[in-house]
């Protein structure tokens, strides 16, 4: 079953409407720029390019060395978010069979990344949706923490890339928002969707830069499927900002 919103109308309303009934909402990419304002959207290179210089993910149990990442923790206060200190990011076992339960230290995001006004424009985005969906009225906010995670999964003629190589899974936290910032020659990658017990909902490809999907961890889980270069002899890869919420 896909959302009942459809990608290129999604308003507020409709955003949370489709949380509630479907647990999850696509944006497509011009969903997502129109959400986050022109303002934001004029620096989009910037934020993009950003993923050229991730660091090295050395801590994948599958002995697998096509993911690069940077990491950063967030705690909402007032009605802004606050960066921490840099942390590990972790997770346990019962979430991610693969590389759970292990105190992963990744590079941390730039400061510069963690200011820029599309990072600043999601986190609003994102807050006013999920705050509305959880039926919080105004000055009753939850004290969200938060993660930021810039992935770029690569692929080879001789390793395939794997997005989520966990499996369909929950990240065990209360929401996640995906977006992909960059597809460079790689075809595959396709998003699914599932409930609380492993049955489709639906699959779609994350494809155009800002194409997006917001959904509750709580009552979903996801997944994509490995990517494989189009072109073996150029550098295949796929980029994409995922940034989780999480009660206290």
């Amino acid at each position: 079953m896909e959302p009942a919103v459809e990608p290129g109308r999604v308003g507020s309303d409709e955003r949370v409407r489709a949380l509630h009934e479907e647990a999850f909402v696509r944006l497509d990419a011009e969903d997502t720029q129109r959400l986050i304002g022109a303002g934001a959207m004029a620096s989009w290179d910037g934020f993009a390019a950003s993923w050229e210089d991730l660091g090295d993910d050395r801590y994948m149990a599958d002995g697998g060395r096509y993911r690069r990442r940077r990491y950063a923790a967030f705690a909402r206060k007032g009605a802004g978010l606050v960066r921490k200190a840099h942390q590990p990011h972790y997770q346990s076992r019962d979430y991610n069979p693969l590389n759970g339960d292990v105190q992963r230290w990744f590079a941390p995001v730039s400061e510069t990344i963690a200011a820029h006004p599309v990072t600043q424009a999601i986190f609003a985005l994102c807050l006013q949706s999920i705050d509305a969906a959880s039926g919080h009225e105004a000055g009753h906010a939850v004290p969200w923490q938060v993660e930021f995670h810039q992935f770029r999964i690569e692929a080879s003629s001789g390793e395939a890339g794997r997005p989520t190589p966990e499996g369909m899974h929950r990240d065990g936290v209360d929401w996640v928002f995906v977006m992909l910032v960059r597809r460079e020659n790689v075809r595959d990658g396709v998003t699914e969707i599932g409930d609380a017990d492993g049955a489709p909902l639906g699959r779609f490809l994350l494809q155009a830069p800002g194409d997006a999907v917001l959904l509750d961890d709580r009552r979903i889980r996801h997944g994509v499927t490995e990517i494989h270069p189009l072109d073996p002899e150029r550098p295949a890869f796929r980029d994409v900002l995922v940034v989780t919420f999480a009660a206290p």
